[in-house]
């Protein structure tokens, strides 16, 4: 979704109630109370008599039924569009559909500020991600509190969050792809669910926040044809791959979908009969509603060139199952419905329809019951940005750094004399705040992080080096020569949101927000061979959304380590881990490729590898699940200060059909440490193409020296289907191959194999 513009703003502004103020130094004159009777208030039961929707004691949709009845048609169209406007007849505020939380509360001042979701991903660990989601919630309830409390209802002020994205990251070049939890289905929905339910609470009879899953479906660039491209793929890559998340996210509750930009094989995905109608409503049996991405149903004529206007577009995203459209001015499509509804295009059954999903929502958040029945509006706005919470991003921020390499020289001894830190990022806030970003006071960069780390009398010196692109090497000298005189030199190099991101936000990208290119910026890299040519010991923290090729690091460096964009704690985590505070234990839940030309076309959406035909050329294959050639560092991987070993892999078949893995763990290293122990399925007898092999089930395990624990996974039935030829998925007999360890099979990670037999 874009930033919301200027226009939009004062749109928002106007669409309040105008108050008369006092003028400046004026107190108002009081009222003469006793001169006039007062009026009666109505009592309750009268009040639900003649609105009987304000009765909290019905059921959300029952009373979403009854309101959407008494309103007009012209109504029920202006409450179908984002920003929609109050009905004082009816008692209905105002109210703004639009906020954002990707990673904590977003665009609406201070907020703790976590790790981006490719962060949080690297964790594996699906209680954090709830916990941390937990957090955002409470500061967004927080927020609306104090937002209600003065009568603001505006963009980024409401209980409807469009978040979390989990659209896999099926190519590293996605501008948007640390959005999301990376490029495994198993991955992205577990930790989409926590998240999910860590943002909805778990009360019975109100949500907390509305989540929103997003982009449905089959959506993950290029950024700069979003609005035009047509994501062609088979069923049997849309079953395994793209929309399996989706269905996790709508088994544990998700209230709203967002559909995507794009078309999917053909149909525009704000309205796809094939993907809101026939999977989502029909298969899945979800009971949200959906919501158009900002501007998509425009896209529909403007752009996919699919019907004649806006009345046209409005019509099909409406019939088959968008309830809401984010749009703009009169140019919305559903601004035009009532002209759609004359032309026999829809029908006041289709608006009724989608107000009463709308409703439905906004009754089970409590927008419309007394406060004191709504546990989530007692909420302390002493939450927002505490303590507590700045611990919890530490945490996350720890957990999610991966060591990459390690030749001996972590953890870093505090007693060093001196250290040189160098690169664009080192003190660079913007990779600490990722995009969709709420603000903080105390954002700790790298650089501070490291400084407030070593003792007062280590001598600490700073040079960028070199700019993020630009290829100038005016500052190599200074910081080469200065590197020469240190113990040791930490380089802070990679990406940045100005990188990587939407179409229109990453400035210095060429492709929309996109990358051309995966390599790690030649500038940077030849400032680093610059000064491991003088041979100190070089330690890379790379600050990245997506994966970063560069084989010189995994040859020539002592030590590097990926931190991604770590949010308000960052560069406190990353000292954690250089001078072993805390054992990094965060995994890759992406491939780190070699090089760009390991990948398949950009545009081409087909995971599997195959060879070249007439219309198409060979691919190699996306991902893990079907990348056949060498990655330089795999999903998965991640080092330790310590290690682990494996002892005792056995499968058994519960009654249901879903399998448990029972696998006993040790630490057998000299320091506490975390060990995620990865669960892969391989189908060594399928009869048509899967998978080389998959993520099942996975658990970050902390150990201390020396200890030794039991443990058992869940592996579900479905993970053992096929997609056939026809789309169907089903089970067959066969054997699987199972694989329990610290990584991938065949990448040199510590674990075993062991077999099921499917029958």
């Amino acid at each position: 979704m874009p930033a919301k513009s200027a226009t939009s703003s004062s749109r928002s502004a106007r669409s309040e109630q105008a108050k008369p103020k006092a003028k400046p130094g004026i107190m108002p004159k009081p009222r003469n109370t006793a001169a006039k009777p007062q009026r009666k208030t109505r009592a309750p039961a009268e009040a639900h008599a003649l609105r009987p929707w304000l009765d909290h004691r019905r059921p959300a949709e029952e009373r979403a039924r009854l309101l959407v009845a008494a309103m007009s048609r012209e109504e029920k169209i202006a409450q179908l569009l984002n920003e929609a406007p109050a009905i004082e007849r009816l008692g209905v505020d105002p109210y703004n559909w639009w906020n954002e939380c990707l990673h904590g509360v977003g665009r609406a001042g201070r907020a703790t500020v976590f790790p981006q979701p490719i962060a949080l991903a690297a964790t594996f660990d699906a209680d954090l991600v709830h916990r941390v989601a937990t957090a955002i919630s409470d500061e967004a309830r927080a927020k609306h509190r104090l937002f209600s409390a003065s009568n603001r209802r505006g963009i980024y002020q409401g209980l409807t969050f469009w978040t979390p994205n989990i659209n896999i990251f099926r190519d590293p070049r996605w501008g948007r792809g640390h959005e999301t939890y990376g490029e495994c289905p198993w991955l992205t929905g577990t930790l989409g669910v926590a998240f999910i339910t860590g943002l909805q609470g778990d009360d019975p009879k109100h949500l907390k926040l509305v989540a929103t899953a997003k982009h449905f479906a089959v959506h993950s660039g290029p950024e700069a044809q979003r609005h035009t491209f047509d994501a062609q793929c088979d069923d049997r890559d849309l079953r395994l791959t793209y929309l399996p998340a989706f269905k996790m996210a709508v088994d544990c509750g998700v209230a709203s979908i967002m559909g995507a930009y794009n078309r999917t094989n053909g149909e525009p995905c704000c309205g796809s009969q094939t993907l809101l109608t026939d999977v989502l409503r029909g298969e899945w049996g979800f009971t949200g509603y959906v919501v158009s991405d900002c501007g998509a149903i425009n896209d529909f004529h403007k752009h996919h060139h699919l019907t004649a206007d806006a009345a046209a577009s409005g019509a099909l995203a409406l019939t088959n199952g968008c309830d809401l459209e984010c749009g703009f001015g009169d140019d919305a499509p559903f601004r035009h419905l009532g002209q759609a509804i004359e032309r026999g295009l829809c029908d006041d059954a289709d608006l009724d329809t989608a107000c009463v999903r709308g409703f439905s929502a906004r009754f089970r958040l409590g927008m419309f019951d007394p406060p004191g029945t709504v546990s989530w509006s007692r909420i302390d706005p002493k939450v927002i940005d505490s303590a507590a919470h700045r611990e919890l991003a530490r945490e996350a921020a720890r957990a999610s750094i991966v060591l990459l390499k390690n030749d001996g020289v972590l953890p870093l001894a505090k007693n060093l004399r001196s250290i040189v830190v160098v690169g664009p990022n080192a003190d660079a806030v913007d990779v600490l705040l990722g995009n969709y970003n709420g603000l903080n006071p105390r954002m700790v960069t790298v650089l501070e992080g490291l400084t407030g780390a070593v003792a007062a009398d280590c001598q600490v010196q700073h040079f960028r080096g070199a700019d993020l692109l630009h290829p100038a090497k005016t500052g190599f000298p200074a910081a080469v020569w200065t590197a020469e005189q240190a113990d040791i030199v930490i380089a802070v190099v990679g990406l940045s949101p100005r990188i990587e991101g939407e179409e229109g936000e990453a400035c210095l990208s060429d492709a929309a927000g996109d990358r051309t290119a995966i390599e790690l910026p030649q500038i940077q890299l030849e400032l680093l061979q610059a000064i491991k040519a003088k041979g100190k010991r070089l330690v890379v923290v790379l600050m990245n959304g997506g994966a970063v090729a560069c084989p010189w690091l995994a040859e020539h460096a002592d030590a590097v380590l990926t931190a991604w964009y770590p949010g308000e704690e960052g560069g406190t985590a990353v000292a954690d881990v250089l001078f072993g505070d805390a054992n990094p234990g965060g995994r890759l839940p992406v491939t780190f490729y070699r090089a760009t030309s390991d990948l398949p076309e950009f545009a081409d959406y087909r995971m599997s590898a195959s060879p070249a035909t007439a219309t198409h050329p060979a691919t190699p294959g996306r991902t893990y699940r079907y990348f056949t050639g060498e990655a330089l560092w795999p999903f998965g991987h991640g080092l330790s200060y310590t290690t682990f070993a494996y002892q005792s892999a056995s499968v058994q078949t519960r009654k249901d059909g879903d399998r448990t893995v029972k696998v006993t763990l040790r630490n057998t290293g000299s320091r506490a440490g975390d060990e995620v122990v990865q669960v892969y399925l391989r189908d060594e007898a399928a009869s048509v193409p899967v998978p080389r092999h998959q993520l099942v089930a996975a658990a970050r395990v902390p150990l201390d020296a020396g200890q030794r624990k039991t443990l058992t996974l869940e592996i579900a039935q479905e993970y053992f289907a096929i997609v056939d030829d026809e789309g169907r998925r089903k089970v067959e007999p066969g054997t699987f191959a199972v694989w329990v360890g610290g990584g991938q099979p065949d990448t040199g990670a510590a674990g075993l194999w062991t077999t099921v037999t499917v029958r």
